[in-house]
């Protein structure tokens, strides 16, 4: 009885005979595969059993497309960055690695061919230290003898009688595995399926037909739990972008205020979550609107979970009444205490409001000071000459707060550096900064444009500018007052 190819997997077309290359052997998802043995319905000899199973509908995109990397924002997927994935065969030859006693002596060996006729290129080693040597990235299939000694081993095998397939699993993650095991003994083939392999064959039974075609619809399998792990992982980083979002980028607590409140995030290039970016804006009891914009330094998602965490810290505080130096200096300590690195710090900007709109309270902790919009005059950046240190660089640091005259009609936009470090000009070799920034702005104004309309068309103007996608993120708050 030859080893039988489960059933409910379709096996790629190149195997009847047509050559395909491997973008367009797409792999189908199973449905309660039978593996290692044949159907309980089906005679071991019929024509099924010995090709394995009838072709089935492909699903739509190549298993190349589906094992690419995403990149994921918002929840929603974003643009793929290919990228080759191990295992894949290179045009025209698959390469098996053979670990078994005595590879030689196998008389399959020989007549391993390909579907276009072309042999199966086979390396073969005698035992796992000459396997760790010979497994590199070109190798595609691993077929392993299961009696084969492994690290730890009893002598009497008692222990563990999967321990070498738990080991090559371990040494090779990435690479299609066969197990060989003695004629009948289906029970271990089965187990060391659920333990990692992707199929096993009787050692007594093999023909180099049979080999041939275990080995491809093993490449096919795993390039098929690959995508599916892909697919799983874009799916868990969508949930996670969107959690942090929600976390990084809130809803503005302004019942009962005249203000009006804008908002813009864009996330650097080439990253599947936001950056260390965040904001918020409260309006407390006594009418003082309380505003702050921050960046904690890197762009990573622990950067990001800080930000959420120094976020919530401030709202939690300033609704508990605290503002200006205290409320900056317990923020140090919850950056202190939760940060990964005593190397990471943070930049934040807080304005408070007071009620009559007229005037605020300004602290700068090494960041960007705000943008002051008034009617009949330009659009200026407000005093920092008593800027602090960022939070988390000098224990025991003062951050002093400054008071300024806003008048009745006013726009003040608060924003991070990603804004302002875009660069600009022939060659790109210069930045913007943030006399870039306030001319670009003071035109969009005297263009009529204002609130979330301003921020959408400077932000946009800036990467325009830097000749595409900014490396940095850039967050964008805009509080008006109108009479």
């Amino acid at each position: 009885m030859p080893a039988p190819i489960p059933r409910q997997r379709a096996i790629p077309a190149a195997e009847s005979g047509q050559a395909q290359t491997p973008a367009q052997a797409a792999p189908v998802a199973p449905t309660a595969p039978v593996i290692g043995g044949p159907s309980a319905d089906m005679p071991a000899d019929s024509p099924e059993a010995v090709s394995g199973a009838t072709e089935a509908p492909r699903t739509q995109g190549t298993a190349d497309e589906a094992d690419d990397d995403v990149t994921v924002t918002g929840g929603s997927t974003a643009e793929a960055t290919h990228r080759p994935a191990h295992g894949t065969p290179a045009a025209g030859h698959l390469t098996l690695l053979m670990i078994e006693d005595d590879p030689g002596g196998s008389p399959v060996v020989p007549e391993l061919l390909d579907p276009t006729g072309k042999p199966i290129r086979v390396r073969t080693a005698r035992n796992l230290t000459e396997a760790e040597r010979l497994l590199t990235d070109d190798v595609h299939c691993i077929l392993l003898d299961l009696a084969l000694p492994a690290p730890g081993r009893a002598a009497d095998g008692t222990d563990d009688e999967l321990a070498v397939l738990r080991h090559v699993l371990r040494i090779a993650p990435h690479h299609a595995v066969l197990a060989l095991t003695a004629s009948g003994d289906t029970e271990r083939g089965a187990e060391a399926v659920r333990v990692g392999a992707q199929d096993y064959l009787f050692r007594d039974e093999l023909d180099g037909r049979l080999l041939s075609r275990a080995i491809r619809y093993a490449v096919e399998r795993k390039r098929s739990d690959r995508a599916e792990r892909k697919l799983t992982e874009s799916k868990l980083r969508a949930q996670e972008n969107a959690r942090l979002e929600r976390g990084l980028l809130p809803t503005p607590l302004l019942e009962g205020s005249q203000l009006h409140f804008a908002a813009r995030y864009r996330p650097g290039r080439s990253r599947a979550l936001l950056g260390g970016d965040f904001y918020d804006t409260v309006r407390t009891p006594d009418g003082t609107v309380h505003a702050m914009i921050g960046d904690v330094c890197g762009h990573g998602p622990d950067e990001a979970a800080l930000g959420v965490e120094l976020r919530i810290a401030w709202r939690a505080l300033t609704l508990a009444g605290l503002c200006g130096d205290q409320l900056l200096g317990t923020l140090q300590q919850v950056l202190e205490h939760e940060r990964a690195d005593d190397e990471i710090f943070a930049t934040l900007c807080t304005v408070d409001i007071a009620p009559d709109g007229r005037r605020a309270g300004l602290c700068l902790a090494g960041h960007p000071s705000p943008l002051l919009a008034r009617p009949g005059r330009p659009a200026e950046l407000l005093p920092y000459d008593n800027n602090g240190p960022a939070l988390g660089l000098l224990p025991g640091a003062r951050w002093p707060r400054m008071q300024v005259e806003l008048g009745a009609e006013w726009s003040l936009m608060l924003y991070t550096d990603g804004l302002i470090e875009g660069h600009v000009g022939k060659g790109r070799r210069e930045r913007l900064g943030q006399d870039g920034m306030v001319a670009m702005v003071r035109r969009q104004l005297a263009e009529g444009l204002r609130g979330e309309e301003l921020l959408r068309a400077a932000v946009n103007e800036v990467r325009d500018l830097n000749g595409g996608e900014l490396t940095d993120d850039v967050a964008v708050v805009m509080l008006d007052r109108t009479p």
